[in-house]
């Protein structure tokens, strides 16, 4: 199993390190990069809680950051129970938060997981093995509407109908099972002259669905916030429109939750700032990064501070 450096790693570290003693959580393990990163570079009485649902990515991660024994703990679950990961760690409050939305690069590129449209697998595409409704059940068992309508919220793919309508053409025959069926339905739908992979936004689109990305983002972005110590920062990179805009909308409601009209001259409402956005435009890859590694071209770190 191979990990590559974090995407914006220098950006994040850069944000995320404060010289006096803190407890740090790192939402998404991954591979280990962000959380190594925090480890070598935080005071020695630092404590880092890092949370990640991929088992395979769990005992990875543990081996490659034995050496920092005690001050760090992992938990295997989904970082919308990071509130739970906070308590068992032995902690109420932290000072720094860090959630990197992509999916790792390990899951897409392992071909056993369904995940990626450029390997054969059988369709799967679940982050967690336990969950009841995986790709397969969706091209398979839900009507043409639910289909168009998951790829066109989800994927932003304006084809979504001509996509749909095909799945349901193709499984009267015989079930999708494997990933490259589904790009075979896709590419004969809608067909391949575009920059990107045809079926990247189909894929994308299911594989948000399946595990309730969007809603379990919203979610942990309210306990995260609630978490952080005065002062405290919540970090997040995303990689596509749909969280990034999720991120950016709750930030500016975590600055100003003031339900008030604005005819108003003052507020009744009472609703108190959590703190101040500290990046007004999301921070970017730099020119190096863009050309070593794909993937940094879509990601986007926003930074919000509490006060009180």
């Amino acid at each position: 199993m191979e990990y590559h450096k974090p995407v914006l790693f220098d950006e994040v570290m850069d944000n995320i390190i404060t010289d006096r003693d803190a407890v740090y959580v790192d939402c998404t393990l991954g591979g280990g990069g962000h959380t190594q990163g925090i480890l070598e570079n935080s005071s020695e009485n630092s404590n880092v809680i890092a949370i990640d649902q991929d088992m395979q990515a769990i005992e990875f991660a543990k081996t490659r950051l034995e050496k920092f024994g005690n001050k760090l703990q992992i938990f295997q679950d989904n970082f919308k129970n990071i509130d739970t990961a906070v308590y068992l760690g032995g902690f109420e409050k932290v000072d720094r938060i860090l959630m990197d939305i992509g999916v790792s690069s390990n899951q897409l590129d392992n071909a056993k997981r369904g995940f990626s449209y450029r390997f054969e697998a059988r369709l799967d595409m679940r982050m967690d093995s336990n969950l009841k409704i995986s790709a397969y059940e969706v091209v398979n068992e839900f009507s043409e509407k639910e289909i168009a309508d998951i790829i066109y919220k989800y994927g932003e793919e304006p084809k979504s109908r001509r996509i749909a309508k095909k799945i349901v053409e193709y499984r009267k025959n015989k079930p999708i099972e494997t990933t490259t069926e589904l790009v075979d339905i896709v590419i004969k739908s809608i067909g391949k002259s575009m920059k990107r992979h045809p079926a990247k936004r189909t894929f994308q689109a299911i594989r948000i669905f399946v595990n309730k990305e969007l809603e379990v983002l919203s979610e942990t972005l309210d306990k995260a916030v609630k978490l952080l110590n005065k002062n405290g920062r919540l970090l997040v990179i995303t990689f596509h429109s749909l969280e990034d805009r999720i991120v950016k909308e709750k930030f500016r409601k975590y600055e100003d939750p003031c339900t008030c009209p604005k005819d108003i001259p003052i507020c009744v409402c009472n609703k108190k700032s959590l703190g101040k956005i500290i990046t007004r435009k999301p921070i970017i890859a730099k020119t190096l990064e863009l050309e070593e590694n794909n993937r940094a071209h879509s990601a986007k770190l926003r930074i919000f501070e509490r006060s009180e």
